[in-house]
């Protein structure tokens, strides 16, 4: 049976507003410093550059990201494609209820169900196990063939680096085959990988005539600008409810290491953590940040 889809579902009860998400973004950074500085190990750059575009879907647009939704069929999904700033979402679904703040400080440790990648065995409340880069786009293809029909939309977190990766290539064909509009794909294109930038290990531009090239709907906009923000997952959810048969793609352009100094456009961030010392003064940095905003 199709279920159809009316607008108000689309909606969360109390959506956030630019400055609200601004500010619990902000401590989400913090949050995300203290958990790797104690884990001491991990990945800040990615984690920083990814967490305002992660906090605007599930505080103003996710449907049923909630823990009394979990169960509802047609909640919305998301796939941390890029597994390694899964501190990100930690740092999020703590927020939300779905974990204890105190559980966040056991971040990869032994036994832990905060593992250093998303791990969907010891924590069923996310997706899909992901870190093995270039395959949650696929996941979340699979997902949104089987939503079809329903209210419920799919959003997966892709990195830059990781689309290099050929699975990607082969989702992006396939997805705009089945016309996938409920898809919604979210670039953190921050500009760096492991081994450097990514415009020099493996230029990828031009992104969005790729993109849409392949029959996907592409949106460009700045991924730390919460009005843009906010305005490019409204245009993705007004596609779906006027027809569109595409799914959407948005290039969020970021900077690694987002909001903390030393951390920002350094490719020696990727997965290296801070001394206490370098903790203490990215959190102050930080803290400065939300006070101001």
């Amino acid at each position: 049976m199709t279920v159809s889809v009316a607008s108000n579902l689309w909606y969360r009860a109390s959506p956030m507003q630019s400055q609200e998400l601004a500010k619990l973004a902000q401590e989400f950074r913090i949050t995300i410093i203290k958990m790797l500085t104690q884990a001491k190990s991990g990945h800040p750059g990615g984690s920083l550059s990814a967490i305002d575009l992660i906090t605007a879907l599930f505080f103003s647009e996710m449907r049923g990201a909630e823990p009394s939704q979990m169960n509802d069929p047609h909640r919305d999904r998301f796939i941390l494609s890029k597994g390694h700033a899964v501190p990100a979402l930690y740092a999020i679904l703590a927020k939300k209820g779905f974990i204890s703040t105190d559980e966040l400080q056991t971040l990869r440790q032994t036994g832990s169900r905060l593992q250093g990648h998303p791990d969907r065995v010891r924590l069923p409340i996310v997706e899909a196990s992901t870190g093995s880069l270039g395959q949650g786009l696929s996941v979340a293809q699979g997902m949104a063939m089987g939503l079809q029909g329903t209210p419920a939309r799919v959003f997966c977190m892709l990195g830059d680096g990781e689309i290099q990766e050929g699975q990607i290539w082969e989702a992006a064909l396939s997805a705009s085959k089945y016309q996938l509009s409920n898809l919604c794909a979210i670039l953190d294109a921050n500009n760096g990988q492991i081994d450097g930038p990514v415009d020099q290990v493996m230029p990828l531009e031009p992104l969005a005539d790729k993109w849409k090239a392949f029959g996907w709907h592409v949106i460009e906009i700045d991924g730390h600008n919460w009005d843009q923000i906010l305005k490019a997952y409204q245009e993705a959810r007004n596609l779906q409810t006027q027809g569109s048969k595409k799914p959407v793609f948005i290039i969020a352009r970021t900077v690694k290491g987002k909001g903390v100094s030393f951390m920002e456009n350094n490719i020696a961030w990727h997965g290296a953590v801070p001394t206490p010392e370098q903790a203490e003064q990215a959190i102050a940095e930080l803290s400065r940040g939300m006070n101001n905003g």
